[in-house]
């Protein structure tokens, strides 16, 4: 599948929702966490391939804002498990050149988590390739609030006028700030929904939902087969398929 990938046109940005981790391990008789333990070969399966291939930046939807509903040993498992998979993958991450970074509300983390992700971001901070992106606390809904916050307190303090907020200023409030707007987005697990993930950012993204594919199971194949799939789609903007092919042969 990777010889079939134009890597002349490779998406900027691609977006992960990472569904499944605990039904993969509810369908082999274990605890939900045996499924996020066995998802973190998968995380390095979609960092190495996109860093192969040249892919920008990478965003993985490791930990919602509705997620802290979930059960309580839940939870602090994810987060011991968070600080873990990050001191283990750093030397990897530092061999790719991958420079890693978080968006969300990083507060809201236990201090050794918050500590952790510091020192990673601290030791990665000069690297030149991929742009991993973890997203950590986030949700679209936050991020949006957030940004209005920003906006309102400008122009509480008179920095800017009502009539100067635009939609680019808008963007450069938000978590993601002056990173390339999501052109693909992969879901495993089976759901077909954004699962409040990057609202804005997903204005135009294109989506590949993979039916049958548990997060714990994704390789770098199921990376190829999304970014293929992409490759062949004619992305409009709202414009008509006349109209981008027009602009294609000038």
């Amino acid at each position: 599948m990777k010889e079939l990938i134009d890597t002349g046109n490779l998406p900027k940005h691609i977006a992960v929702i990472m569904d499944g981790n605990g039904r993969w391990a509810q369908n082999q008789g274990a605890a939900r966490i045996f499924g996020h333990r066995n998802a973190i070969k998968a995380v390095r399966e979609v960092t190495e391939g996109c860093a192969e291939l040249g892919v920008g930046f990478l965003t993985l939807y490791a930990f919602s804002t509705e997620n802290w509903a979930r059960p309580e040993f839940e939870v602090r498992a994810l987060m011991e498990l968070l600080v873990q998979s990050i001191s283990n993958e750093l030397p990897t991450m530092l061999k790719n050149n991958v420079k890693l970074d978080t968006i969300g509300d990083t507060d809201s983390l236990p201090r050794s988590c918050r500590n952790t992700l510091a020192e990673a971001i601290e030791a990665t901070k000069d690297n030149t390739g991929l742009n991993l992106i973890l997203a950590l606390g986030y949700s679209g809904k936050w991020d949006i609030t957030q940004a209005a916050k920003k906006i309102a307190e400008d122009v509480k303090n008179g920095v800017i006028t009502p009539e100067q907020i635009n939609e680019e200023m808008l963007a450069t409030k938000l978590a993601t700030k002056s990173r390339p707007e999501v052109d693909l987005m992969l879901r495993t697990g089976g759901d077909h929904r954004i699962s409040n993930f990057l609202l804005w950012q997903l204005a135009y993204a294109e989506l590949y939902f993979y039916e049958n594919l548990f997060w714990p199971d994704f390789r770098r194949e199921h990376l190829y087969e999304a970014i293929a799939a992409f490759q062949n789609r004619e992305r409009r903007f709202g414009k008509t398929g006349e109209q981008i092919k027009a602009n294609s042969a000038k």
